[in-house]
């Protein structure tokens, strides 16, 4: 019996990679999370939805001052021209 092997094939080639603007892309979303407490509003694709988050809870939790923003953006990558192809 012949002892079984992999086969591995490498293409190398120019890649590209952008913010995914197809249609069916799911949607970029903005979230912000406290860096207090790590509370964190839910994401949204709407800014505001955020930003209203950040000063309810602020608001509620005044010493609470430092914040990061959260985005989630989809990206796509292709190969342009496979080398050797």
């Amino acid at each position: 019996m012949r002892p079984v092997s992999a086969r591995s094939v490498f293409l190398f080639g120019t890649w590209t990679l952008e913010p995914d603007h197809e249609p069916d892309a799911e949607p970029v979303t903005y979230a912000m999370q406290c860096v207090v407490c790590g509370a964190a509003s839910e994401p949204a694709e709407d800014f505001l939805d955020a930003q209203h988050w950040t000063f309810r809870h602020a608001g509620r939790n005044p010493s609470h001052h430092t914040y990061r923003e959260l985005i989630r953006r989809p990206w796509r990558a292709w190969m342009d021209r496979p080398q050797g192809v």
